[in-house]
């Protein structure tokens, strides 16, 4: 609580309440003033706190929207500075992919374009289009299939958040609560926040020997050209971290594959990781095909490991930089090789957070929503043969 309650500080309040803040030290030559040690909530707080909800406005019980297939809800919009610091949504729909059929898009300061868009499924962690319960630092699923979101929010003139239902049957009920501060203004370093989808279905191999984790005496990659792209953007900001799922179309480990980020060079990474389970914080395949345990912690976790090293099996993976956000100043691409020097062909499937100094357009165009829903793909074997299942 106490990094997220720093991590909000930055957006609002500081160079507002700086005399304050000043004010509230010992005198100079006299020990233990007091006031000094007063946690942020036991001191005047000077915003607005508001809410907007699918309450029912009749007055009634029916605290919810329904949304037929094509149809897009608004969730929540607002004008003037603010900072939203909390979404809570929860879900009944028909249909069994609904958490890639729904599509989250926000937009910030009048922005014709989206500073997010991704499948809501994977906004929240859920990368593979199933509820999985657990919580991190920013992201947390709780029982009853509730989805939560605690990343600081910020615009100077105004929001917007919709819900657009692109499968073909409805959704029954949505339930909304979005938490929220409104000020009278922010500070002229405020970023916007950014959320990007992206997938591979499947990553393209480089050799068809997926069975040998890539040879890598004989494999070399060292410029990442081929990698998976989580995002790609051009301003000035940091990177915050991503969410993946991995369904697996080949037997053995997925992973092995290096982290590699570009900051204000397209030619080469200036960060290079070890491999796929090092950059999510775990080692050693999580423990193996057959000693694979889920994990979930304040910044990293593997939260879902299904029939691990199998065809078919299900990874659901998180790695924020929270303690040292990725910074930029004209570029950012964050990439992953898809096993060493991506010789592997799985099904990634992924959502990348960050903060820019302006709201960034020109998305890659989603795929289609059946192309978003995990399926198995059938790939080249050892050999050449082909596989599947």
């Amino acid at each position: 609580m106490a990094n997220r309650r720093s991590f909000f500080h930055r957006f609002f309040g500081l160079a507002a309440a700086a005399p304050a803040v000043a004010a509230a030290q010992p005198p100079a030559g006299r020990a233990g003033g007091g006031l000094s040690i007063l946690p942020a909530y036991a001191r005047a707080l000077s915003y607005r706190s508001l809410k907007q909800s699918s309450f029912d406005t009749t007055g009634g019980n029916s605290d919810r929207w329904p949304i037929e297939p094509g149809k897009m809800q608004v969730v929540f919009d607002a004008k003037g500075a603010g900072v939203i610091s909390h979404i809570w949504f929860t879900i009944a729909a028909q249909g069994m992919h609904h958490l890639k059929e729904l599509v989250l898009r926000m937009y910030w300061d009048g922005s014709s374009q989206p500073s997010v868009e991704t499948p809501i499924g994977d906004f929240f962690g859920l990368n593979l289009g199933e509820y999985v319960i657990f919580e991190n630092e920013y992201l947390g699923v709780s029982p009853g299939k509730s989805l939560n979101c605690y990343f600081a929010m910020p615009y100077k003139t105004g929001a917007k958040i919709t819900v657009t239902n692109e499968g073909k049957q409805a959704v029954n009920s949505f339930y909304s609560n979005i938490d929220y501060m409104a000020v009278d203004s922010l500070p002229a370093d405020t970023l916007y926040f950014h959320a990007q989808y992206r997938q591979a279905a499947p990553c393209p191999p480089s050799t068809n020997d997926w069975a040998s984790n890539g040879d890598a005496n004989r494999l070399k990659n060292p410029d990442g050209k081929n990698n998976y792209v989580y995002c790609e953007t051009r301003g000035r900001g940091h990177l915050m971290g991503v969410t993946l799922g991995v369904l697996q179309n080949q037997e053995y480990w997925m992973g092995e594959g290096d982290d590699m980020i570009f900051v204000d060079d397209e030619t080469k990474p200036l960060i290079i990781g070890t491999g796929s389970e090092d950059y999510f914080l775990g080692s050693w395949n999580f423990g193996g095909r057959d000693g694979a345990r889920a994990f979930a912690h304040h910044q990293y976790g593997a939260q879902m490991i299904s029939l691990p090293e199998r065809t078919g099996g299900r990874y659901l993976c998180y790695r924020f930089h929270g303690d040292n956000p990725v910074t930029f100043t004209r570029y950012l691409k964050h990439t992953m090789e898809h096993g060493h020097a991506n010789h592997r062909a799985d099904n990634f499937y992924s959502c990348a957070y960050w903060y820019q100094d302006k709201p960034a357009g020109n998305f890659p165009t989603l795929p289609a929503v059946d192309l978003r829903v995990p399926r198995l793909q059938a790939v080249p074997g050892p050999g050449g043969a082909k596989v599947s299942g």
